[in-house]
């Protein structure tokens, strides 16, 4: 009897499985847009067990476990590694259906060769087996292990970059590791307290003062311009809707004069000044030649108990149902008549808006730069086998999937790279079926092709990262 992770998982015809052997299997990865930690790269980071690495920080897992009744205490508290562990291979035959279950098993066949289903009744072997075998890995050997060439992180601003700076002078790791500008913090001035504090900061990294609309600005550029001095090609801005609005200059330099003096402002003038951020940002990134990301839909931190006790990230976020097309369109078009609508890739949260995301890139296109706009892979709640076929199907559909720049992890593990190998099994599974249904030609060599594309191709040509 085949293992459950065995050379053809997900893989339903004979079309899916030469498409995912001969086309996609051996690509190499480029994870554009993930959570590691650099720190943890410049030391080359290593674990005691499966736990410290698994476990610690993935909200994922931790929200699972709650649901299953596991007290906090195994999740976010003092418990060891190992009763830690003990309750997630508790909850694994609970997480059928949910990628969780795929994805941790496909990590225990692709870095431990281990090839049985976590259960209670394996915890006690599958610990032994971990725990002999993570003693020789390591953050960067397991990068070099999944056949990473590039990866980016997701940085604030006022980051040193230091870690991104180390790693890059060492000859002996060569495995491009870059930054990716997120400069969420110096738009989100809902709490003067916080944001001032936050600007007091962005003065001390740009070390110049900032009193003004056009100083905040200029603080940005500078740092700005320091990330693009140490490799960074892109940026992010997580957003839970869209705001835009209509706004003068001096509209907006009043508006920041009351926010740096504490003053409060209503929801109209925060929306001005969110716009002339996201258009100072976008300006930004097109002068560089950058690709900003935008990722749209997060109802974050709803149980406000737990936020006060873990903090922000611990899985206590949601899919979000705010409507954003118009101020989206509005956004785009302000950058667009400006010349500077930089490439630009759009994820959504809700499944809801899969299609009128499709057709908003459609809108802004311009016929140089080949899938100048993209819509980005499934995300967070949708990185899943249905919300990847949901997000491809959509794009087919409405626009070209064979531009598409393909997947990434978003993930804070080093574990985490088989996301990358689940999303092209489901694509060449896709893509196979169609294959098998007529509804696309017997090409294997044009659409091996195109698999190509979407796994690695696009994305080597989109970021420009070696410029």
């Amino acid at each position: 009897m085949k293992p459950f992770i065995n050379d053809d998982f997900v893989l339903s015809n004979d079309f899916a499985k030469k498409l995912y052997h001969d086309y996609a299997e051996k690509l190499p990865i480029i994870d554009y847009h993930c959570h590691l930690p650099p720190q943890e790269v410049a030391v080359d980071k290593k674990w005691d067990n499966i736990a410290q690495i698994w476990l610690n920080g993935d909200h994922y897992k931790w929200r699972a476990m709650r649901s299953n009744g596991i007290d906090e205490y195994f999740i976010t508290g003092d418990a060891s590694d190992r009763e830690k562990f003990n309750k997630f291979a508790e909850t694994m035959p609970y997480l059928y259906r949910n990628p969780i279950f795929h994805w941790a098993q496909l990590e225990l066949a692709r870095y431990f060769d281990i090839f049985d289903i976590l259960s209670p009744s394996t915890a006690d072997k599958i610990w032994e087996e971990t725990s002999e075998k993570i003693k020789n890995m390591s953050a960067r050997s397991l990068m070099k292990k999944s056949n990473v060439v590039l990866a980016c992180t997701t940085d604030d601003p006022i980051d040193s970059l230091e870690h991104h700076i180390a790693v890059a002078e060492d000859t002996l790791f060569d495995i491009d590791f870059k930054p990716t500008w997120r400069p969420d913090k110096a738009m989100n001035a809902e709490n003067l307290d916080f944001y001032n504090s936050y600007v007091d900061s962005l003065e001390a990294a740009a070390k110049t003062e900032i009193n003004s609309f056009d100083s905040l600005i200029e603080a940005l550029e500078i740092r700005h311009q320091h990330f693009h001095d140490v490799g960074c090609r892109l940026s992010d801005h997580g957003l839970d809707t869209f705001y835009m609005s209509e706004y003068s200059k001096s509209e907006v330099k009043t508006i920041f004069e009351k926010i740096r003096s504490k003053q409060e402002i209503n929801h109209d003038q925060l929306v001005k000044f969110k716009s002339a951020m996201m258009i100072e940002f976008g300006r930004m990134d097109y002068e560089k030649n950058w690709v900003q990301q935008l990722h749209i839909g997060a109802l974050r931190n709803n149980n406000s108990k737990m936020f006060a006790k873990l903090g922000a990230d611990a899985g206590f976020d949601s899919i979000a149902d705010e409507r954003f097309a118009r101020p989206l369109s509005m956004l785009l078009n302000t950058l667009n008549n400006s010349d500077n609508l930089p490439k630009t890739i759009i994820y959504n949260l809700n499944p809801r808006d899969n299609e009128m995301i499709a057709t908003m890139i459609g809108n802004f296109q311009d016929g140089k730069v080949p899938g100048k706009m993209q819509y980005g892979s499934g995300w967070w709640f949708l990185d899943q086998k249905n919300g990847m076929e949901r997000q491809i199907d959509a794009l087919s559909q409405l626009g070209l999937l064979r531009r598409f720049v393909g997947m990434l992890t978003d993930s804070r593990s080093f574990l985490s790279y088989p996301r990358h190998e689940y999303f092209r099994r489901i694509l060449c599974n896709v893509l196979g079926n169609d294959m098998s249904e007529g509804l696309l030609p017997n090409d294997i060599e044009n659409i091996g092709a195109m698999v190509e594309d979407i796994c690695y191709n696009n994305a080597c040509n989109y970021f420009n990262l070696n410029n």
